[in-house]
């Protein structure tokens, strides 16, 4: 049988909820890291409007970091330099992050030797980047007490890289990429294709000579006409279907 609710225990439940949703929003925004607010943070460079959202993921090296303008860092995000924190990695940075980047919350980018990721980069959640791979030459060590291999990873501009990916060391992957969810690239990747599976390979791609191929089983996007505002475009998407064709079939009489 439930038990009868209790106003005023309810009313003292809500207002708690409320306290706290109140004091982590405070937290949230007290401890995102900006070049303007970088608290104990000291990256090699940090542009202008990027934010790296709070909660933070594990970050060091940063005097090996540098982060562009106007990126986008989830929360949990890892960015390390380095195998561990307090080496001397040299005069030059290790880890290069362009202008206008994304990365979804819980990813990590793992740089013990140079990472670069291009301008307009759009990493979904729990995207993983590293340039270190463990080694396993000799069957008698523990693989985790076996140094390391290294290359370096390059990530083009423009690149769209799906939830749950991983981009293995020695990748290089070209100019606006897609690379689906949960794939697993290693080696090159040419400009404008598309990469699925584990390990990755391209499954479409786009030449000037020829477009996409295969060709794309959707229509583009049609971007929305020039001096239409926002509130014109919310009443649109409020009509319903027959509304939609009636005024389609005004236009198209004249």
């Amino acid at each position: 049988m439930p038990k009868p609710e209790n106003t005023f225990t309810s009313w003292r439940q809500g207002l708690a909820q409320r306290a706290v949703h109140a004091v982590w929003g405070w937290a949230q925004r007290r401890g995102a890291v900006t070049a303007g607010q970088p608290g104990r943070f000291r990256f090699g460079a940090i542009g202008e409007a990027t934010r790296l959202a709070f909660p933070l993921g594990t970050v060091f090296g940063e005097p090996w970091i540098t982060l562009g303008s106007h990126c986008i860092i989830g929360e949990q995000v890892t960015l390390t330099a380095g195998l561990m924190p307090d080496l001397d990695l040299g005069p030059d940075p290790i880890l290069r992050i362009g202008d206008g980047v994304v990365l979804g919350r819980g990813s990590h980018v793992i740089a013990d030797t140079t990472v670069t990721i291009g301008r307009d980069c759009y990493f979904g959640p729990y995207v993983y980047v590293t340039s270190t791979n463990h080694s396993y030459d000799d069957p008698h060590e523990p693989i985790g007490r076996q140094w390391p291999r290294m290359e370096p990873v390059e990530i083009g501009p423009g690149c769209w890289i799906g939830t749950g990916a991983v981009i293995l060391p020695g990748a290089r992957i070209g100019r606006n990429v897609v690379v689906a969810a949960g794939a697993v690239v290693r080696g090159t990747v040419p400009d404008h294709a598309v990469v699925a599976g584990a390990p990755a390979r391209v499954v479409r791609r786009w030449t000037p000579e020829e477009g996409w191929q295969p060709p794309l089983r959707t229509p583009a996007p049609v971007p929305p006409p020039a001096g239409v505002t926002g509130a014109q475009l919310g009443a649109l998407a409020a009509l319903d279907e027959e509304q939609v064709e009636q005024l389609a079939k005004l236009d198209a009489e004249g």
